[in-house]
């Protein structure tokens, strides 16, 4: 297993479109990177299918006894799977429990997530119901690192989507999804080419 390889660990619970189009990103050499493994809390989401179309190792591990979290034997496996698969980084693609202190400190700052909404407006669910329902006229999604808030961690990356006249929720979470799927490949990119640089809260491109 060569290191010199820049590995990315994926975690999602749903379809699996924002990986997908990592995952294709990587193919393409638009990211230098490969994905390393696949993990999900949902044994029949979507996204199994979709790494095993891509020949891309995939696990479901079980969550544990909590509804919103993964509990600390469940989290414990996490760790073990990501770091066997030697990964750099680890992107959360729909993943829909929150991640506690060991998990995050195992990996820390090198966890990323990709938010519905242009932070730190609407953090939390169904953000673009939330954008909606203000009145806001530009909303969008936010690629950020993950910390031990409410999507509360640096901000990697934003773009916006204008909020039309007749949008419905499910209108408006379909065009922020088109979105997510060009940006989240533009910031994993730039991570793992090292062209990014964390300072505090302020992430700075280079190189």
């Amino acid at each position: 297993m060569s290191k010199t390889e820049f590995r990315i660990g994926v975690m999602g619970s749903g379809a699996g479109s924002n990986f997908v189009a990592i995952a294709e990103a990587c193919a393409a050499g638009q990211i230098p990177a490969k994905v390393a493994l696949v993990l999900s809390d949902i044994a029949d989401a979507g996204i199994i299918g979709r790494a095993r179309e891509r020949g891309i190792p995939v696990q479901y591990l079980a969550p544990g006894k909590f509804r919103t979290r993964l509990d600390e034997e469940a989290e414990a496996q996490y760790v073990v799977a990501l770091r066997a698969a030697e990964v750099d980084l680890v992107v959360l693609a729909g993943f829909m429990r929150v991640l506690k202190a060991p998990f995050l400190g195992a990996f820390e700052g090198k966890i990323v997530n990709i938010h519905p909404s242009l932070l730190p407006s609407f953090p939390g669910l169904e953000a673009w119901k939330q954008a909606l329902d203000y009145g806001v006229k530009v909303t969008g999604c936010t690629v950020h690192f993950v910390d031990a808030g409410v999507d509360s961690g640096a901000i990697i990356g934003q773009q916006t989507v204008p909020v039309l006249e007749h949008d419905t929720p499910q209108t408006l979470h379909q065009r922020i999804h088109l979105a997510e799927h060009e940006l989240y490949p533009r910031c994993v990119a730039a991570i793992a080419s090292g062209k990014l640089k964390l300072t505090g809260r302020r992430v700075a491109f280079g190189g």
